[in-house]
């Protein structure tokens, strides 16, 4: 109903803009993944470990200077953003989805804990994806595991493999549902 409210701007313009920017973010967090599983093997010092010399302000975090920085900021932002999209979209927590006007303190408090544990992911996550070096100063990088050579690389190809995966299922699936739809086999 909402998309038939659409005005023709929205529908012809706007959706497949916001449809393009996610498939460009997505593309691009897959490209810096795959970049940084080939800095995984052929160089130690690519390992998520803390920042030893915290020199904010002086160097970049990023090789691509203020631009890297920003595009790191959008990616984050997005990470988070689908986290919680596909958190929410889960069969298994599709229920704790608030209702407007009808929801009850058990399921708000489920909601703040749940967001809770999605934030304090978010870190990490980005991380360990090679997406940033910057940790907040948190010292994420004194996690043990975050020093493990194979937990590390089996995380950033299974992330590469199964959004890469997604990515095509998406558009393969649109693009031949529309095929079908064209040639008029849908009857």
């Amino acid at each position: 109903e909402l998309r038939h409210r659409a005005s023709p701007w929205q529908r012809n313009l706007g959706y497949p803009l916001a449809m393009l920017g996610l498939l460009a973010l997505t593309g691009i967090s897959v490209l810096i993944v795959c970049f940084h599983v080939l800095e995984l093997l052929l160089d130690d010092a690519a390992m998520p470990r803390g920042i030893q010399d915290a020199s904010l302000g002086q160097v970049s975090f990023s090789i691509f200077g203020s631009f890297g920085a920003a595009l790191q900021v959008v990616l984050i932002f997005y990470l988070m953003l689908s986290s919680v999209v596909g958190f929410y979209s889960s069969p298994l927590f599709t229920r704790l989805l608030p209702e407007r006007q009808d929801t009850p303190l058990t399921k708000i408090i489920g909601n703040c804990v749940s967001l809770l544990v999605l934030s304090s992911a978010l870190p990490v996550f980005s991380r360990t994806l090679g997406i940033t070096r910057f940790d907040l100063l948190g010292d994420f990088g004194r996690f043990n595991w975050l020093g493990n050579f194979y937990i590390v690389f089996l995380y950033n190809m299974g992330f590469a493999g199964l959004t890469t995966l997604c990515l095509v299922k998406k558009v393969s699936w649109a693009v031949q549902a529309e095929l079908i739809r064209a040639f008029g086999e849908d009857r």
